[in-house]
Formats: structure tokens, C-alpha cells, sequence
């Protein structure tokens, strides 16, 4: 890819050299740089990647993407483009050079303290269930309409994230699930990736050794349905305190779900046994290997996004959303 196409998508402050080169690969850190990488000097929280710029030069970065000033000497050796914030930068970056992914599948991303991996992986095996190619990032592993790729963490850096993306539309997949950690919202390893919606489970007390105080936690989380552009969908958690908090300011198609209050999908238990649960999701009786309330919950968070893609709630398409079709995809994360 031309440097310029990426520098279009950046709009950078300055830039110092020449344009118009070739970049063959995009890194954050200078260890994987070779000859065409175009380095991005991430300055994160506990390394700044200004420091190493010197050494991606060395190890044949053509430009360099760049927050502080810079020497004057190491400004002759590559093109460097200034922008205001290199984290935000890194995922613009990756996301233009690996094609813009999101814009060619459907992406879902699940974020708050609990059952962030069981909804999107429920919500992964319920639409290759419904007969689509499906990705899959998630805590436990990543998924390639079922090839398995292991995983590090959560929410993976913006390169390996879009790289993985890439790789999803590749493969033919129409739409990919993706727990969205605080961190990785915080750090802005998903800028630059357009949502087709988003799924807030709970906030509880968690990670406040990263974020310091509940509302920096709370606020993280927020950002990334105040980041969603109109046309997308965000679905709250009404059952709790943080729901009606992470969409206020969103500019999303906003929709709640509870199995206490009123909400636009509802739910109950009807039977429960050590086996599972019958459910009652908006009058259709579904049965799971299930059990608790908090997997009401999360169940009633998949319906309601596999609704809002567009399956129809009755039997009205070649491949409804019926309680036995939705039963099926569920059971496959017994």
C-alpha cells in the first residue's frame, strides 16, 4: 500500500518526506520492524514507542508515525507523519492498510464486566447455527468460521486485530462478534472499526488497579458506545444501574433488555432444573442448558442483537428466528 493512502485516513498534523513510498507492513513494535514497515510510535502507558523510533529506522521503517518532536538527524532517514495522538493513530493505520475490514462484515462488540465471552461466542455459534460465516475475538479463543486461533488477550492490538479482521473477510464471513474490554477501549486498539452495534452486560467493581476509580472504569466502557456512529445499534442491560448511563450520549438505535422491568426484550424462567432452563424471551418458550438469572440475561443479549441483524422475531423468512432455531444455536455452548 502507498503511505498516501494511509496518511489520507490519518489527516496528520505534518508531514516531513516523501509520500508517495511503498509500505509493505504496519507495527507497533520496533522488534517486528522490517524493511517497508511503517512504524507507529505508540505512546501507551507503560512504553512509549518514540524512544525506539531510531531502532525501526534502523530495522528499514520507511516512515514513521509520531506524536512528540523527533530528532532533526533521523528526519532525512524516513517520512514522518505528526499526528495529535498515536494511539487513535495505530488503529486508523491498521484498519486503512489491511483494507478496512468492518466495512465488509457485520461487527458486534460486547462490552462491561460479565458475560462479555459467553454473548459473543453464544451469539458466534448461533449465526454459523443460522447459516453464516462468522468471526469470533474473544477472551478464550478467536474463531475463523471454526478455525480455531489462539488468543493473548481480551481485546488484541490494533494490528492484530485487523489483521484478524482481514483474515474474517477472507474467509467469506458476514459478521464477527468481539469482546471489547476497558482497556482495550481505553487504549484505542479499536479506533478506526466500524460497528454494526454494541451489547453493555454490567459494570461491577473490576480492574480498578488500570482505571483507578469506578468512574474512570464506568466511562471507559461508555466511550465505546459514545464512539458508535447512526445506523448501528446499542443494547443496554436495564436491569442495571450503569445501562441507561453507557447510552446516553450514543448516537445509536438505543435498545434495553430485563427479566424485571420494562424493556424492549423481556424475560423469565419458567422451569429450572439442574439440567437447564425453559425460558419465556417475548412470549417464545426456549429451552437451554442454562442455568441462573445472569444467563437470562445474557441470553435475552443475544436475542435482541440477533434481532436487531436483522433475524425476524416469527416465522416469516427462508431462516426465521424461531424458538427451536434459536434453542439450537444456544445449546452449542453447553
Amino acid at each position: 500500500m502507498k503511505l498516501t493512502e494511509i496518511i489520507s485516513a490519518l489527516q496528520p498534523v505534518e508531514v516531513t518526506g516523501a509520500a508517495d513510498v511503498d509500505v509493505k507492513s504496519i507495527c507497533i513494535d520496533s522488534r517486528k520492524v522490517e524493511a517497508g514497515s511503517l512504524f507507529v510510535a505508540v505512546k501507551g502507558t507503560q512504553v512509549d514507542g518514540h524512544a525506539y523510533i531510531e531502532k525501526a529506522i534502523e530495522a528499514g521503517a520507511v516512515a514513521i508515525v509520531h506524536s512528540e518532536p523527533v530528532a532533526e538527524n533521523l528526519c532525512e532517514k524516513a517520512t514522518f507523519v505528526r499526528v495529535a495522538d498515536t494511539e487513535a493513530a495505530s488503529g486508523i493505520a491498521a484498519t486503512t492498510f489491511y483494507g478496512n475490514p468492518t466495512r465488509h462484515l457485520k461487527l458486534v462488540g460486547v462490552t462491561g464486566t460479565n458475560g462479555k465471552t459467553t454473548i459473543a461466542t453464544v451469539l458466534y455459534n448461533l449465526f454459523r447455527g443460522l447459516g453464516y460465516k462468522c468471526g469470533l475475538c474473544s477472551t478464550v479463543c478467536n474463531y475463523i468460521d471454526g478455525e480455531e486461533i489462539p488468543t493473548e488477550h481480551t481485546t488484541p492490538d490494533p494490528i492484530t486485530l485487523n489483521a484478524l479482521l482481514a483474515r474474517m473477510v477472507e474467509a467469506g464471513c458476514q459478521y464477527a462478534f468481539m469482546e471489547c474490554s476497558s482497556h482495550a477501549i481505553q487504549q484505542k486498539r479499536i479506533a478506526g472499526l466500524d460497528f454494526a452495534g454494541g451489547i453493555f452486560t454490567n459494570l461491577t467493581r473490576d480492574h480498578l488497579d488500570y482505571h483507578k476509580t469506578f468512574e474512570n472504569y464506568r466511562d471507559a466502557k461508555k466511550l465505546f458506545f459514545d464512539n458508535l456512529g447512526k445506523g448501528s445499534f446499542a443494547i443496554t442491560n436495564a436491569d442495571d444501574r450503569n445501562g441507561s448511563v453507557m447510552v446516553q450520549n450514543t448516537k445509536a438505535d438505543i435498545r434495553t433488555y430485563s427479566t424485571r422491568t420494562a424493556a424492549d426484550f423481556k424475560g423469565r424462567i419458567l422451569e429450572e432444573s439442574l439440567e437447564g432452563m425453559l425460558l419465556d424471551m417475548d412470549g417464545m418458550e426456549v429451552s437451554v442448558h442454562f442455568v441462573g438469572r445472569f444467563n437470562v440475561s445474557n441470553l435475552l443479549a443475544v436475542y435482541a442483537a440477533a434481532v436487531m441483524l436483522g433475524e425476524e422475531k416469527v416465522a416469516s423468512r427462508e431462516r426465521p428466528l424461531r424458538g427451536n432455531t434459536l434453542a439450537k444455536g444456544l445449546q452449542r455452548h453447553r
